[in-house]
Parts: C-alpha cells; structure tokens; sequence
C-alpha cells in the first residue's frame, strides 16, 4: 500500500483534481439521495382474503379456509401459516422465508387459489396481496367539512383532490376512505311476491340477466372489421324497476310492482372521527423511488389550495406523516455527528499541538463522508436513520487512519529528513498495518449478510455504509493526506545533522509526561506477566457478576410521537353501540395533557387496516406533541383507558418504527377447540399473575349467539321441499345479495337484493312462510318424489304455473339459539389461539424467563403445545443468528492477522483480547442502564474489528523491532512507546465523536444509535487499557518463551560448534606433529642412506679389478674383469659383496621414503 502513497505524491495535481470532483459530485449526490425513515424492504408475507357474506365462522373454516389452506400448502418457500375465519371472512396470512422472490410467490399463490376456485362456494372471490415498507401510506389525512354531507365531501375529495394529489412527483396512489357507498337497494315485498307466484330466486335471476353487455362476434363493413355486442347496461334505479318477468299464471309483472326501488347509501359497517366529528380519511402512497419528505412537503403545501377548492367548512387533519419525524431525526444525528467531528478535532489538536497537521487530518472526514454517500447512491440506498447512523458511528473511526498517517509524518519531519523522503518513508511504516486494521473492521460486516430475517434486512445497510465509509478513509489515508502533508505542513528547522535531530526528537519525546507515566507501568507489568494476567482475570470474573443486572430487548422504541389504541368489544354488538362505547375512550384519550389528534376507527375501514381495527373492534391513532415526554404520555393514556368501564378490553402501545410488535406472545395449538379454549384460559390467568406486564389479552373471545336452522329432510320432503331449497329461501330473505350493477356518471352502483320486513327475532323466522312449488303440490297427491322440484330453488324468469302452498319454517326445520366461538384460528393446519401481554418495562428477558416459568407450571390438556412468539421469537432468533455472526466475524478477524502476521500464534494473542474488551462493554451498558438489544449486538460486532485495530498497530512495529535485531523486551517497550501517542489519540478521538450520541443530546434515532454508541465507546476505554498493557503482556510469554528457547538454541550450537573447533584444532595440531616428526625422520632416513651409500662406494673402490670381472674361471673368452683401484682385476667374490651391500642401502633408504608419501597422500 506504500507504492499507493507513492503514486499519489508523484501525481499531487491529479491527486488534488479528483479529491475536488469528488467533493463536489458528493455534494451533489447528497442532495439528491432519497429521505426515509428505515430502509426499503420487502416483507415476505402474503394474505389471502376471502368474503362469504352471512357465513358462519363453522362454514367459512370448512367451505373456504380449509380448500385454500391445503391448495397453495405446496407453494415452496412457506415459513408458516395462519389463518382466521370469522363471520363472512376468510383471512389466511402466509410468512415466507427472507430473501423469496414476492412478485413471484404472489403468482404461485394466485395459481394454488386458481386451481380450486370452482369448488369454492359461489360469490367467493379470493384475493391475494403481497406488501412492502413501501405499500404503508406516506400522509394520512383526515377530512371533515361542516355540512357534515361525507358523501359530497368524498365526491369533492374524488374529483377535486385525489387528481391533484397524484400529480405530485413521487406519489403513487391516492385513497378516499370512509366515504357512503352508493347503491341500488330493491326492497321485495314478500306479499306480493307470493301473490303473483314468484320467488326471491325467480327475481335474482331475472336482476343478474338484465343489463349484460356480451360479445356476438363481429362483422366486416368494407375495409374494416368491427365487434358487435349486445345488450344495454342499466342506467338508473328507474330502469331497474321497469324489468319485466313472468308471474305463475303467465301474465307480466315489473320489479316496480313487487319491491320497491330506490338509490341510498349503503348502510355503514364502519365509523370514521377526527378529534369527535365524523371524518372521511386520506391516505398517500409513493413510489419506490419517491422521496418521502419530498412528497410529505409536496402534499402540505397543496393541501391549503385544495381546501379553498372544496369549500363548505372542509378542513385536513394529519393524522399520521412519516417526514417530521424523518427530518428531525436526520438533523439531530447530523447535530450529534458534527459535535462529535468537532471534539474529535480538539483531541488531535491537542495531542499534535499542531494547527496545521490537525487541518489536514480533518479534512479527512468530510472526504470519506461524500465518497461514503455516492457509494450510497451507487448502492440505491436512502438517508435513513440506520444509514445516516452507521455514518454518524463511523465518524469516530474515519480519522483514525489518517491519525497513524499524519503522527508518523510528522515525527519523520522531527527527524530532519527532507519532506518527501520523510513521508514516503512514514507512509511506508505504518501502511500495512493500517490497511490490516481497517480490513478488520470492515470484515465483522461481512457476516452480517448470514443474519436473515427482518434484522438482516434493516441492517444491511448500516454494514454497508460503515464498511465505504472505512475503505473511504484508508484509501484517503494513504493518498489524499500524503498530498495535503507535503503542501500543508512545514519541515521544522534542524541545526544539526539527522542523524543528531532523531536523537533529540527521541529524546525530547522520552521526556514527555505520557511517556514517563507509561514506560514504568509497561515495564513492570512485562515483568510481572503472571501478576498483570490474574488482575485482568479478577477484573472479567468482577464483571461477569454484572451481566444478571443486564436487561433485554429487541430493538426498541423510536420514539415517535404516535400511539396506538386498540378497543376489542363483545361479540355481536351493534355498530351503534360500539360507537357510543369508542366515544368514551376518545373522550379520556383527548382530555390528557400533550395530546393533539386523535383518530378513530370503529368497525374496520379507514385507518383500520393500518392499526389493526376489525370488525369487532375499534383502533385510535392518537398523535402527541413531539417535544413532549412520550412515556409520560403513553402511561398517561394508559391509565385513563384502565379507569373506564364497560368498554371492553382496551390495549395501548407505542410504534417501534420497524412495524414490529411490542408484545409478547404465548401461540397455543390443540387438537380442537374444546382442549384449545381450556388450555387458552389456564394460559392467560397465569400470564395476568406475572408482575411488570399489561394488556393480557385472548385472542379465544367469548362466545357469540347465533341461530341455529335444522332442516328435517324427512319433514322437508313431507311438504315437497328439499334441504337446498329451505336454506335458498332463508338466504334470499335474510342475507342481502349484490345480483348486478348500474353504470351512473361514469361510475357504477351495486343493485343490491333484500326483503323490505325481513324477519325480526326467533318467533319470526320460525313462523317464515316458505312457497312449495307447484311440480311438488301435484306430485305430493300421486307419490312422486319431490326431490327435484323447483320451489323457492327453481329458475327461470316465467315463474310457476300455479299458486304456491306455503309452509312454515318451523314445520320443516327446528329453529334455535346456539352459541360459537366468533372465529376460528389456525396455525399451520392446528387449531390455535394467542395469549399476548406487553411488557411494561424495558427487560424483555426478565419477562421471557417470567412467562417461561409460568409454562412449566401449567398442567395443560393432552395434545396442547405452547410457544413463544411475538417480539419474544424476534428477539431470540435475532440473538442467535447475530451470536453466529460474532463467531463468524472473529474467525474472519483471525485470517486477515495472519495473513497480515505471518503468524498463526500471533493473532491469537490479540483474540484474547476480545473478551477483555466486551468488559467496558458490558460496564457501559449497566451503568447507563441500557437494555441490551439488536443495536448493541451490532455495536460488539464493530467492537470486534475496532480493538484489534490498535493491537495491530503496535505489534506491526514490535515485529519490525525484532526484525532489527531487538530483543522482546526492547522491541515491546521501543514499539509501546512509538505507538502510545497515535493509539491513544485514535481512541480517544473516536470516543470522544461518540460521546454526543451516547448520551442521546438531540434524540433523533436515539433507539438504535445510543445503545451501539454505549457499547462502542465502553469497549474503547477498555480495549484501550489492554492495547497498552495486556497486549504486550501476553506477547511477552509468548514471544518470550520463543525467544528463550532460541537462546537456548543458539546456546547449545555455539557450544557444540566450539567443541568441533577444539577438536579440529587438536587434529591439526597432532597432524603438525605427525608431519614433523615424519619430516625429522626422513631426514634421518636419508642421512643415513647417504653414508651407506658412501660407504658402498668406498667399498667397491676397494676391490681389486678382477674381482669385478664377475668372469668365471678359466674362461677366456669373457670379458676382462673388473680393475680396482690400481688397475687390477677385482676379485669376483668381493665384486659379488659390493652388490649386495649397494641393494640392502637402496632398499633401507628408498621404501621408508614411500610409505611417508602414501601417509602424507591419505592425510
């Protein structure tokens, strides 16, 4: 990474040019970048809706819930599967797993229902939805108008406001609800009915026949081909009146003469209020793409023209926005960022007593910030509170390489060396080691993308922005700051050579008050390791007695200014008196101090579907005064609902922001429902003993009344009747049925069928006169089988041929009251129920442990289960999965160290200290009394990479020390006293950045960046301390004991080479010897060969000549023999002696002479 340094200060102009683009385009960028409140996700989890009106809850389980249950059960990528079937509804939730593809389960789904559609029961039409952070309404508004006229006020709304609304650049749609619904009602008289022969059947079908527009093909006219339909759609209610159809005797009767006609809104099945008064609702979708606050800001300012537009006293109510609060949060985490970016300036300024060096080292930090936000950009990421909070931490991080950088540079300027060699050479020291710690760092987010669920999908993001934003300040490190050094800083003035200036820079910073309070204590504990290690142990041990004082929780309360109240009401009760039941929750709801709005929903509808209102329940948005206490005025709301009586069970809770809920849930699955609602009722009277809960509620409600019809077939065909045929009568007069429309202004209106004096009460209905066909009265006489009649069942427009016999319901059928369960849940295929309670503090795991306790005690019915869900499961599946990340993550953390170390002993050592860290971690978190939840784990996975970021640091030039020649005790103490200015300046500059956010100044995204914050900066104090005193402990036994060993090493192959040196020199030494003494005697040897040989010669010159003739005797034709000395012949015996004595002189003297040369030769 040094060549990178290298390559910039070659390039400084270049280097200058990009940084300015770059500042620029940032700039750009963030202006641009999308405000949310959370970040963008899809929520997988599918709903399939189904409508059977006037069913029982018994009937839609059968007819609808189940078919439906068991056809999309093969659709792959099911996590689980609920379902409710209550009166006239059928509503099957399905959780896929994260990460399915929605769009295409949604068409899976929609093929399942497809398949079966036919066996369901006529006028079911199932709908299948699928939903995302996006799909929630952006603005709700409520309208109210003085007139008081909500169906003039929603025409206006329709026409006036919805266009202009969608006109906004960003908004997707735009819903009217709450308003009358218009429709033809066709109220039968059943006199007349009966007296012209007719049946509700005969004039259903005569309805659902008129009015059609079909297709008949089409014909060609020339050159062109055009379609032919036929029929008229209806126009009014009067064209509905004036169908005709035929009576039993054949003659012509209008609708107009047996029911009477007219166009009315529709009755109400909901209530909508604002603050009291009858309201019509807003609601305001965007875009995926859309800006939130720019849509929110878009839609305040049209609304005053809008209002001036609609007239008659019409006035907008907010009910709920989502960009107040996203424009506050974002402004109080840039306030708590720049307070930070300001103390961490004064830090470094006061450790570098420099104000240029702490210039070019800020200027670090809006660098890495714009490049952080183009890769945001890049990433189709938004400004939200966790993106914005991930940089706001990182902040503190940013400047810690450029800190290393900028401290080296200048002390090698200390130095005297000249400015380029200086930087290069302090860039070049310390770019490895960065590079590894910020490699680190980034590294813990990587497992991140292994945690699935809905918390992987929040915090993607927030790994993502930090992991830019810390490769954006390594790679300023290493080539912007280099630049701005060279230009910025100045050389000091040195008087004396280099060599002399590092000596005194040295020096002067021996003398320097850190270092004459650190070196001792290092000293000391490097020589006591023992010592230091069991104060470190006693310290956790002490520590670990805290974690019982730890609370849980999941991630928290965002703190928004909006509540919401829940109001569960007895089966079966009617709509007006629900509403005179909400009214006095509303009423003490408005009363309380720091209460601004409260919206009301009752029945369903309006705001229902986004608050939870249902049919048998009424939901309260209540919006409060953001700068108001938001516990003070939760607990205030939720005592005035406690004092009320007579209005059912009423729940209140707080918004998480995450669409997540507070409560914990005991799911309870039986094999029916008499075991279910047993087990349900033991569960919940034992959740209402546990202390520090509230709201405990039963989704097991109590039993409604309903009536109860059984047909007698016997009896029925008695009287020429069918089972199908009685229970068609019923359903024609006492279930309203939709049998067309009319097309009016453009829009259309239901034609709705109903019997104007439909029976009131059981006396009634058993005394209702059902018409026996005529087929059924002949054949009753002559024995036919009247199965097959036509009666109240028959078709056709003609009607019957004689006047019908009546016979009463009661004659047929036994008609009683009976009570059921008003719906039936399922889980899975399992019947089941749900006991849920809120927890009224903030420990979630105390309640856990509570609610678990309270299980085991129970003696439940054979088959029951139990189990644990709501925030309960979120919160351990979250847990479990972020502990499998922390584990992944130091794994990661322990490679990237040795690959940096070479070393597979070293990184070891700087792992001990992970635990040591989570010490001030957990200390912070007790002594500040934050719960520990999902930000926190967050905040100890960062924690993870930031306290082996020092530690790498300083055993990175430990190492080089050794590689000096250093011993370990000189390297440890050379290497801690280098490194203890920048390690403690990187420390305390990113605690002191975090230190606004930890004590939460301005509030804004307080639930997730406080808590990670705390923990963060803990861990730094204490990672800190053992950075500077642990580490090199632990690297002195360690390292020590190696070194030692090689001593030892060193040692004894000294000595055994010194004693193979002795002993060659004592070898050289005899063979010295050995060659002298041979030496000595061959001299010897050849002294005495030479006087042999002279006595020899003296010898042979002796012998008289004929003796050295060496001729026979007597023979004269031999040479002469030899002469001695005087000329005469040697005698042949002393001739012989001189040879021999020549012969033994030779071999005396010549053999030892070669035996010497062979032994000198093997030598």
């Amino acid at each position: 990474m040094g060549r990178l340094a290298n390559l910039s200060l070659r390039n400084r102009a270049l280097i200058a040019l990009v940084t300015i683009f770059v500042m620029i385009f940032g700039a750009i960028t963030a202006s641009q970048l999308k405000q949310e409140l959370i970040p963008s996700i899809s929520v997988p989890t599918a709903v399939i809706t189904t409508t059977y009106t006037g069913a029982a809850p018994q009937v839609v389980a059968q007819s609808v819930t189940t078919p439906i249950e068991q056809a999309v059960g093969g659709v792959s990528g099911i996590d689980d599967t609920t379902s409710t079937s209550s009166t006239g509804l059928s509503q099957i939730t399905i959780n896929m797993q994260y990460g399915t593809d929605m769009t295409a389960a949604q068409q899976d789904l929609q093929a399942a229902v497809s398949r079966i559609r036919s066996t369901l029961p006529d006028g079911t039409d199932p709908q299948v939805t699928t939903g995302s952070i996006d799909d929630l309404p952006v603005v709700q508004l409520s309208v109210t108008s003085a007139t008081g006229d909500k169906a003039a006020l929603a025409d206006q709304l329709t026409n006036i406001a919805v266009p202009q609304l969608q006109k906004i650049d960003g908004v997707r749609a735009v819903t009217v609800s709450g308003a009358p619904v218009r429709q033809v009602e066709v109220d039968l008289d059943l006199d007349k009915l009966q007296s012209h022969g007719l049946t509700t059947t005969a004039v259903q079908q005569t309805l659902q026949s008129s009015g059609l527009v079909t297709s008949a093909g089409s014909v060609t006219a020339g050159d062109r081909t055009m379609s032919v339909n036929v029929g008229q759609r209806l126009r009014s209610a009067h064209d509905v009146a004036d169908l005709e159809m035929l009576t039993a005797d054949g003659s012509r009767v209008k609708i107009g003469d047996i029911a009477t006609v007219k166009t009315i809104n529709a009755a109400a099945t909901s209530i909508s209020r604002t603050n009291g008064q009858d309201s019509l609702s807003l609601s305001i979708t965007k875009t995926p793409e859309g800006n939130t606050v720019d849509v929110s800001n878009a839609v305040s300012s049209a609304l005053p023209d809008i209002t001036n537009r609609l007239g008659d006293g019409a006035k907008f109510t907010t009910v709920f926005d989502q960009a107040p609060f996203i424009t506050q949060s974002i402004h109080d985490l840039l306030v708590e960022g720049g307070l930070g970016l300001v103390m961490a300036i004064v830090v470094i300024l006061i450790f570098l007593l420099s104000g240029t060096s702490t210039l070019v080292t800020a200027l670090s930090i809006p660098v890495s910030v714009l490049i952080t936000l183009i890769g945001l950009r890049v990433a189709d990421y938004s400004l939200n509170i966790l993106t914005l909070g991930a940089l706001t931490i990182a902040v503190g991080r940013i400047v810690d390489d450029s800190i290393v950088v900028i401290e080296n540079i200048k002390r090698h300027l200390s130095y005297g060396e000249p400015k380029l060699k200086a930087i290069t050479t302090a860039v070049r020291e310390v770019a490895t080691a960065i590079t590894a710690a910020t490699v680190t760092t980034v590294a813990v987010f990587l497992p991140i993308t292994l945690v699935g669920g809905q918390v992987g999908e929040l915090f993607r993001p927030f790994g993502l922005t930090v992991t830019i934003a810390l490769l954006a300040s390594l790679l300023v490190a290493l080539t912007i700051i280099p630049v701005l050094a060279y230009w910025i800083l100045r050389v000091p003035k040195v008087t004396v050579d280099p060599d002399q200036a590092r000596e005194l820079a040295e020096a002067k910073e021996h003398r320097s008050l850190l270092q004459r309070g650190y070196v001792p204590i290092i000293r000391s504990a490097t020589k006591h390791p023992i010592v230091t290690i069991l104060i470190a142990l006693l310290v956790v041990g002490a520590t670990g007695t805290l974690s019982t004082r730890l609370k849980t929780d999941f991630i928290g309360n965002s703190g928004q200014n909006t509540l919401s109240v829940t109001q569960d009401f007895a089966p079966a009760l009617s709509l007006q008196t629900k509403s005179k039941m909400a009214a006095k929750v509303e009423d003490a709801i408005r009363e309380l101090n720091g209460v601004q709005t409260v919206q009301t929903t009752i029945g369903g509808g309006g705001f229902g579907g986004f608050f939870g209102g249902g049919t048998d329940s009424a939901s309260f948005s209540v919006t409060t005064d953001s700068d108001d206490d938001q516990d003070r005025i939760q607990n205030d709301v939720t005592d005035a609902v406690n004092e009320l009586s007579g209005v059912g069970t009423v729940t209140v809770s707080a918004s998480s922001g995450f669409g997540t809920s507070s409560d914990v849930e005991v799911d309870i699955t039986a094999p029916d429902q008499d075991r279910l609602d047993q087990a349900a009722a033991q569960v919940l009277a034992k959740m209402k003993a546990i202390p520090g809960t509230t709201n405990v509620t039963s989704s097991v409600a109590a039993a409604q009344p309903i009536v109860q019809v059984d047909i007698d077939p016997i009896k029925a065909q008695q009287h020429g009747l069918t089972a199908s045929q009685v229970s068609d009568t019923l359903k024609g007069v006492l279930a309203p049925a939709t049998v067309g429309s009319i097309e009016t202004s453009g829009n259309d209106e239901d034609v709705v069928l109903k019997v104007a004096d439909a029976p009131v009460g059981l006396s009634e209905l058993r005394n209702l006169e059902i018409a026996v066909p005529a087929s059924a009265q002949s054949g009753q006489g002559s024995g036919q089988n009247p199965g097959n009649a036509g009666g109240a069942g028959s078709s056709g427009g003609a009607g019957d041929l004689a006047q019908p016999q009546q016979v009463k319901l009661s004659e047929v059928a036994d008609v009683t009251q009976a009570k059921v369960a008003p719906s039936i849940n399922r889980r899975n295929g399992q019947q089941s129920a749900t006991v849920s309670l809120t927890p009224s503090g903030d420990n979630l795991s105390a309640v856990n442990s509570d609610v678990t306790a309270a299980l085991d005690q129970l003696h439940l019915p054979s088959g029951v289960q139990t189990e644990l869900g709501g925030v309960s499961s979120d919160q351990s599946d979250a847990f479990s999965q972020l502990g499998l990340a922390l584990l992944v993550a130091i794994a990661i953390v322990y490679v990237v160290m040795v690959a940096t170390f070479k070393s597979l002993v070293q990184p070891l050592i700087l792992l001990v200290s992970i635990p040591f860290a989570a010490v001030g971690a957990l200390i912070a978190l007790v002594v500040t009394n934050t719960p520990l939840g999902v930000p926190s784990l967050i905040g100890l996975l960062m924690l993870v990479g930031i306290v082996v970021t020092n530690a790498i640091v300083l055993v990175d030039l430990v190492n080089h020390y050794r590689a000096a020649g250093e011993s370990v005790q000189e390297a440890l103490i050379n290497g801690a006293r280098r490194r203890l200015r920048p390690i403690l300046m990187t420390a305390i500059a990113t605690i002191f950045a975090l230190i606004p956010m930890s004590l939460g100044l301005t509030g804004g995204g307080v639930f997730i960046s406080q808590p990670l914050a705390i923990v963060v900066v803990g861990g730094l104090v204490s990672s800190t301390v053992l950075t500077l005193i642990l580490v090199p402990v632990l690297y002195r036994l360690v390292e020590g004991r190696r070194e030692r060993k090689q001593l030892r090493r060193d040692a004894e192959r000294e000595t055994r080479e010194a004693e193979i040196a002795a002993q060659r020199a004592e070898q050289h030494r005899a063979d010295e010897a050995a060659r002298a003494e041979a030496a000595e005697v061959a001299r010897a040897q050849e002294t005495e060969a030479v006087n042999v040989l002279e006595t020899a010669d003296q010898t042979q010159a002796e012998v008289p000549p004929t003796e050295q003739s060496g001729a026979p005797e007597g023979d004269s034709a031999g040479a002469l023999p030899p002469e001695n000395p005087g000329g005469e012949p040697m005698d042949p015996e002393r001739q012989r002696a001189a040879e021999a004595a020549r012969a033994e002189v030779e071999s005396r003297a010549v053999r030892p002479l070669r035996r010497l040369a062979r032994r000198f030769r093997r030598r």
